[in-house]
């Protein structure tokens, strides 16, 4: 008579890939904040020390995270009109870190020295030497609009809490503030349009970086 064999659960097979899905899945439903290597390992349901042989503590798992959404960034190809390339990194950095919006700040504000990392960046300064400009100007440009996108989208991600209410209620209690400033342009300081602010934002840049190179092209705006 053939038996079942009995014997200790299995394990579950560890991977970099299934500890950054158990992470977004910590990140999900408890923040950034919730992130640790005892929440991972409860979520794969393994024991934490397994997870020092894939990543290097709570920062290894936080890079991978952003090393992953990263990855999947597709840079559009160089047209050779700096402005238009520019945008399109810009709208294509965008659209990839708010993809996963609990996780967007990594994205935004881990500094990464992998391949996934530097593409960007390689992609920006790229642009900017084809411009013309000096490979130490270039990197003083690349901060310049890193600064700019960064804290446009780290706003951009904060924004639903303030302004997420009713327009006219935050309207009326802006008018009722009594600051000349303030009560004039009320009607707008109580709208937020994230489309329209990253528009105008990432063009204000991109025209200061091209005045800066003597490239006085026209504004994408109309």
């Amino acid at each position: 008579m053939t038996g079942t064999r009995r014997g200790r659960p299995r394990t579950p097979l560890l991977s970099r890939e299934s500890i950054v899905a158990a992470t977004l899945q910590v990140i999900d439903a408890e923040g950034v904040a919730g992130v640790g290597m005892r929440s991972v390992a409860r979520a794969l349901g393994v024991d934490a020390k397994s997870l020092y042989n894939h990543v290097d503590g709570k920062d290894g798992l936080l890079d991978a995270v952003a090393e992953q959404l990263l990855g999947g960034l597709v840079l559009p190809a160089p047209t050779g009109d700096a402005r238009h390339d520019l945008h399109a990194i810009a709208t294509a950095f965008r659209s990839r870190a708010l993809a996963h919006p609990g996780a967007a700040p990594l994205v935004l504000t881990r500094q990464l020295s992998s391949l996934e990392g530097l593409a960007p960046v390689d992609a920006v300064l790229s642009v900017l030497l084809a411009a013309g400009a000096a490979p130490e100007q270039s990197v003083h440009l690349l901060r310049m609009l890193l600064a700019t996108l960064i804290g446009t989208l780290l706003r951009e991600l904060s924004a639903a809490p303030a302004f997420g209410g009713d327009d006219g209620e935050r309207r009326r209690a802006l008018e009722a503030s009594g600051l000349p400033a303030v009560v004039t342009t009320a009607p707008h300081l109580a709208a937020f349009d994230r489309d329209a602010e990253f528009e105008h934002t990432v063009d204000l840049a991109i025209t200061a970086v091209l005045d800066r190179l003597g490239q006085r092209s026209g504004s994408r705006s109309s």
